[in-house]
This record gives C-alpha cells, structure tokens and sequence, in this order.
C-alpha cells in the first residue's frame, strides 16, 4: 500500500513577487539564453525598460531615447516625464503597480500589467532607477529584487526623465553577451514605428521618416523589388507591401501598439486574408492564395485599446476586438486593405500590372510542381518510417504553446561519427540530429523543382515541416554541426546557400547557427577546461599551471559521447548566421557560388588569412 504524502500548512509557501520571478523567470521574459538569439531573455529585459520610454514618447513626452551597452551594463535614458518621485521604488519593485493602469494616460500602451521593469529588477545583480522632473531627483538602488540604496535631491540641474541601469544576473543568464545586431534590429522596430523618434545607441543615431515603408526598404533590397513599396496609412494601421522577384516564401513584420508580434496573432492571420480577398476582388479572378501570398514581403502594425496577447512576452496577439466603438480586428483590417489596396492598384496600373504577372508566374510553378512535389511526398512518407537520417526528438515548436518557450533544435552533422556522438549525448526530448552523407548540393540557380528531386533536401525540408511555411517549423534552432576544416567549412557554406536560396527568412528570423565546439582540452589531475580559442587555451594554461596535459580536436569525430554532452547542453556556444542589411542574396550568392572564378580567386587572395598553431607549445 502506497504511503500518503503529508499535505498541511506546512507545505503552503507564499512567495514574493521577486522569488517568484528569479524562480519561474520563463514565466515573464520567455526563454533564457546567453544572447545568440535574438529573443533571448536578456534582450527582452532591454525592451521591457525600452518600452517604457516608447510610451513616454507617445504621450508626447521625450523625442530623444540615450542607450549604451558596455560589456554586461545597459543604460537606458529618456527625456519624458519622468516616474512621479515619490514612487519611484514602487514602480520597479511592486506587482501591479504603474501608469498605465489608468487609460486616460495610457490608451494604447505596450505593457498593461506593471510587470516590466520589476521583471528586470528581479534578474538583474545590479539594478538602478533614477527619476527627474521639477527640478528634483530621486534614485533608488536593487540587487536581484532587494533595496540597497536610496537617494532624493530637491534641486537638480538634469534635465527632466528617467535613466534605468542593470546588469543581468549571470547565475540566470549564464555565459551572456550582448550582440548589437540584435539590439539594431529592437531599436530599428521602435524607430520605425514612432516616426519622429531618435534613439542614440552607444552613440549612433537611429531615426525612421517614413514608417514601415522604411523597414521593408532595409528587409528587402531594392533590386529584389518586384513593384515599388506600396506604402498606406490609417487612424490606427499602417500597412507596406511588395512581392521579392527571388524569395519563395511568404515574409511577415507584424505589430501591436509598437510591440514585435514574431508569432503573429489574429492582426497577422486577418492581414494574409485580407490581402488575398482584396486581390480577388480587384482582378475579379479566383487565384489561388498561395499564388497570391508567394514571395511577399510586408509588414503590418495596428493600435489596439487593451490588447490581450498569448504570453508575457507579448509575441502573439490574442485579441479580436481593436476595443472602443471600434469593429473586429478582421473586420477592421479588410475593410482597409479593401478601401486603400484597391484604390492604390486603381490609380497605379504598371503595379496592379506587375502583380498579376507575379500571380500568374507563382500559378504556373505550382502546377508544374504538382506531379514532381507528390512523388516526393510518398517517398517522404515510406522514408519517415525507416529514415536513418534523423533521429527525432519528443518535443517539437509546433506542439502545444505550453512547450513553446522550450528550445528545441535540429543539429546538421557531416558523417556517421560526429551525428554518432551527438546522438548519443544529446537530449532526446529537445534535440533532434540530422545527417548529412557527404558533401549536399551546390543549389545555387537551381529551381524549387531540386528540393524534391534531391533526396537529402527533401528529407531536410521534411525534417523541418517548412515546405507550406515556416509557422510549420518544428524546431526553435537549426544548427550545422561540421568539422572546422575546409571540408566541413565547405559543407557550412553549401547548407547555408540552400537556406539562402529557398529558405532565407530561416535566416532573418534568426533561426540558423553554427554549433562551436571547442578547439583544445586542457586538464591537469583537478580540473578540465575546454578552449574555442587560442587566447582562451592561455587563459587556462596559466590557471591550471604546472604543464597541464593539452589536447588538439581536430574534428567533432574525435570528441566522445561523454564529452559531447557538454558542448551541446547548458553551456552550449551557438553563432547566429546573420543578414546584417538588406544584401541583395542573388548578388551573394552569385559572387560566392556562382561560376566567376577569377573574381572570386582574386577575393581570396586579398583577403586570406594565415593562422598558424602553435606547435611549440602543444
């Protein structure tokens, strides 16, 4: 008989509001992370302050928004308003308490639950929060959540607003470094939706004219352009859209009172809808929706009152009321496009022109790729039930919502041995491998027709779940794991040109890593230190001291299971494959993949560089 488990007062625990963060941190800022993707927990902290200085800005108060992130510490500074002084530690340190509770101040703010900046204060070693207006100050002073400090000063020459400083907790964001890629592209979003806005970023200038008119001019390059952007404005939307001459698939920028929604929402799914339904109309034709939608690239960005969204980090709108006298989210976003889509097309006929066209090209693919796209899915189908090239793991991104913070990730290796010891020192329930037998496909110029004839990429592409589209994606992470010699270099650069080629919003979405793994061991009889570089294996030879036992790893084969695990679990080293501007990838890829060879010898040569081990030392 199985014993029963006490259950009293005892067991009752109270947690307050800081424990409660710093316990379940998942809770309020979605995953963790060290900083090498872009929706990594310290980045959101960044937002959670930034979004309060965004709302200072739109009550008309502040146009000019100061950061600086030196190393570990980020500085925020505003010109608004500033906190009222004498609740300067309540806002950061109490639940439910803030502005925006009271909607005269705050009709369409981003945050509405007075977590934010409590969530940073709480993950952060070093928290300071320092207000002005009316020539006074107060500051106060946290660690993890705690009150150190406290200062008031009745007369004060800084100019009015708030300035917030931290540094993230590394007992919780372990091994974190802050890329300014990702931190461009929050600051970007915020430019680009508050026209008017300046944000200083150690010490560059970021400032947008023309809306999201100007963040689809960077997303997509002008040679990429089917039709010029076309560019409207409502009272509470604004909308830009053309179609990419190369890009297959379809690419969204989607927001909620200036809030990224990555994973769209009910404002996203009401847009893909709206767009096909108006398009019908115009041209009076039943197209298909995927002939419609194929190769967009665009961007939405609505004003709700009190939106509801599907998590803390307010990635996905659940809303389906724009709130007041207002109608639906869908009603109000179809009966826009209806209005200012079918005018424009009206008025612009090389546009409505050119689109059709486009229509027209997606429909004849698609039918030329029925037959081919059919027989791939049946050998899909028999392979999925003895196919050795994945090893699947038990959770995948598309399950439910409540694993969605979870990452799970793809691991492409070269090679019976390194998919061997990965798979062997993996975990089984988030990460998945996929092996790749000798070197794939150069896809450069090659048609969509490939993806299905070539084995190998149709059961990546079926591995993945991205052939409709990348919402289907079954993995948060896809990181190429080759050996970092010529071969597996070669290898990096092929996979990189498929995604490129078929895939690239894998890419900007930030999807796609490079697995590092360590270059050295050294140990002495006490401790083992791994190296990914040769200043960090001096580091660890003059820790260790007393000529410690080196170990050169030529390539991941060498690495046993045993070991593995390290590389490719908490401590785990991904680099972020990056399209840092808007690259025209036809131009890319043709300088690197394509057939100019002398160009490209040329290319090398003035840009190779040496680097010698040293052996001496080994």
């Amino acid at each position: 008989m199985t014993k029963e488990t006490q259950y009293n007062e005892d067991n009752i625990r109270s947690l307050d509001w800081k424990e409660h963060i710093r316990m379940r941190p998942g809770m309020y800022i979605g995953k963790l992370g060290d900083g090498s993707s872009a929706d990594d927990g310290i980045y959101i902290l960044v937002k959670e302050v930034l979004d309060n200085c965004i709302d200072e800005f739109v009550m008309g108060a502040g146009k000019t928004i100061e950061i600086s992130i030196q190393g570990d510490k980020v500085i925020v500074r505003d010109y608004g308003r500033g906190i009222p002084l004498g609740k300067v530690v309540d806002v950061v340190s109490k639940m439910n308490t803030g502005g925006k509770y009271d909607s005269r101040a705050f009709k369409k703010s981003v945050g509405l639950n007075g977590v934010g900046t409590k969530a940073v204060n709480a993950l952060s070693n070093y928290f300071r929060v320092e207000s002005t207006r009316d020539g006074k100050s107060a500051s106060a002073e946290f660690e993890r959540g705690e009150l150190t400090n406290q200062e008031h000063l009745d007369e004060t020459s800084r100019r009015r607003g708030t300035k917030v400083s931290f540094i993230p907790d590394e007992s919780i964001f372990k091994n974190y470094k802050f890329r300014s890629e990702y931190v461009e592209r929050l600051i970007k979003n915020y430019v680009y939706l508050n026209p008017g806005l300046t944000i200083v970023f150690n010490g560059e200038k970021y400032f947008s004219e023309n809306g999201l008119k100007d963040l689809l001019s960077e997303s997509i390059a002008e040679g990429d352009r089917l039709y010029p952007i076309i560019h409207l404005k409502g009272d509470d939307i604004e909308v830009a859209m053309t179609h990419s001459r190369t890009q297959y698939s379809e690419e969204y920028h989607s927001f909620v009172n200036g809030q990224n929604t990555t994973q769209g929402g009910t404002h996203q799914a009401a847009f893909r809808e709206s767009i096909v339904r108006t398009i019908r109309e115009f041209y009076n034709k039943n197209y298909d929706a995927s002939d419609i939608r194929k190769s967009i690239v665009s961007a939405i960005s609505i004003k709700v009152m009190e939106p509801v969204f599907e998590s803390q980090t307010k990635t996905k709108l659940g809303s389906t009321d724009m709130g007041g006298d207002l109608p639906t989210v869908r009603t109000y976003i179809n009966d826009f496009l209806k209005r200012s889509l079918d005018n424009f097309l009206h008025k612009n006929t090389e546009v409505a022109d050119a689109l059709q066209r486009k229509i027209l090209q997606a429909e004849r693919e698609r039918k030329d790729l029925s037959g081919i796209r059919k027989l791939a899915k049946e050998r899909a189908k028999k392979a999925n039930l003895h196919n050795k090239k994945l090893r699947d793991c038990r959770i995948h991104l598309t399950d439910s919502k409540k694993e969605r913070n979870l990452e799970t990730t793809l691991f492409i290796t070269e090679g019976d041995s390194a998919s061997g010891s990965i798979t062997k020192s993996r975990d089984v329930n988030t990460q998945a491998v996929f092996s790749l037998k000798g070197k794939p496909l150069n896809s450069y110029g090659l048609t969509k027709k490939i993806v299905y004839e070539n084995e190998e990429f149709n059961l990546l592409q079926a591995a993945l779940n991205i052939e409709e589209s990348i919402e289907d994606l079954r993995y948060n992470n896809i990181v190429i794991a080759t050996d970092a010699d010529v071969d597996g270099m070669h290898i990096r650069l092929l996979l990189i040109t498929f995604f490129l080629q078929f895939f690239p919003e894998l890419i900007k979405e930030g999807h796609l890593y490079i697995l590092e793994t360590p270059l050295f061991r050294v140990r002495n009889k006490k401790e083992t230190i791994y190296c990914y570089s040769e200043q960090e294996r001096q580091d660890a030879m003059a820790k260790l001291g007393a000529k410690p036992e080196i170990t050169r790893f030529k390539g991941l084969g060498e690495i046993s299971p045993d070991e593995f695990k390290y590389f490719i679990g908490e401590d785990i080293r991904l680099a972020p494959v990056m399209l840092d501007k808007a690259l025209m990838i036809e131009e890319l890829l043709s300088f690197y993949m394509g057939k100019n060879t002398p160009d490209r010898q040329k290319f090398i040569i003035e840009n190779l560089k040496v680097e010698l081990d040293r052996v001496d030392e080994l």
